[in-house]
This record gives structure tokens, C-alpha cells and sequence, in this order.
């Protein structure tokens, strides 16, 4: 339990992370799709903010600690902060196809460790990650082939 602990904390910072660059984004998109991307990138980080929470309660049913500073976030995150400039379309979802990218490997790796050790409790909770990004990662590729 002790790996499922630290990878899920791992997941946490990189939740967290992203959720912080998602605002980012929201805040300083500029071009013509402005209003659409705009609203989407605020869906976008509604929900990792739930999964943030989400997160940080499992750890903690399992007896575990979950990480609470942005300090711990950054020191264990695999996702790049956001700048604080105006960003186009184009450069915003090429990165977080890629983020969401990461928490899919994130989430897919944890979910092997559980069942490998009869953790079915995180085991189904990542069947939900697992699907959520892989539908995510999916419509985004298909906005970017327009």
C-alpha cells in the first residue's frame, strides 16, 4: 500500500498542478474562440478540482497522508506550471493533451498496483479516471484534426 500511497500522491500534485495551469489558461486565452475555450477550460479545471479532493479523501481512507502544499506539489508534479501571458488555442491544447496524457499514465499505473494488490476500492476509482481521460484525450484530438 505503501507505493499506491506515494503514486497517488504523485497523482495529487500533478492534479493539482494542472488545475492551477488550467486557470492560468482560462484567464489569459486570447483569439477568436475566445468565449468557447474559454468556458471549456473552466469545465476542464471544475472537474480536477473535484478529483483533486476526490484524491486527497482516498489517501486518507487508506491511512495514508495526503499532500497539502503547493511546495510538495511542485517537488513531485511531472506537469509543467502555466506562464503568466496571453496563450493561443493552438498552444493550450497541445499541452494539456499532453497533461491529460500524464494523468492517464498516472491513473493507468495506479490502477495496476491495486489490483496487483487486491486494492479494488482505488482499482475502481481509477476505472473512472481512466475513462474520463481517455474520452477527454480522444475529443480533443478530434478538435485539433480540424
Amino acid at each position: 500500500m505503501e507505493n499506491i500511497e506515494k503514486d497517488l500522491n504523485i497523482f495529487l500534485s500533478n492534479l493539482n498542478v494542472f488545475f492551477r495551469k488550467l486557470q492560468n489558461y482560462h484567464w489569459n486565452i486570447i483569439g477568436k474562440d475566445f468565449f468557447v475555450i474559454h468556458a471549456k477550460l473552466e469545465e476542464y479545471y471544475d472537474k480536477i478540482n473535484e478529483q483533486i479532493d476526490e484524491i486527497a479523501e482516498h489517501i486518507l481512507m487508506l491511512h495514508g497522508q495526503p499532500l497539502g502544499t503547493m511546495k510538495d506539489y511542485l517537488q513531485n508534479t511531472a506537469i509543467q506550471e502555466a506562464k503568466n501571458e496571453k496563450v493561443k488555442d493552438q498552444e493550450v491544447f497541445e499541452t494539456i493533451i499532453k497533461d491529460y496524457g500524464v494523468l492517464l499514465e498516472n491513473v493507468t499505473n495506479i490502477k495496476k498496483q491495486a489490483d496487483e494488490q487486491a486494492d479494488y476500492l482505488t482499482s475502481s476509482l481509477m476505472d473512472s479516471y481512466i475513462l474520463d481521460y481517455t474520452k477527454i484525450l480522444w475529443m480533443l484530438s478530434q478538435m485539433m484534426q480540424a
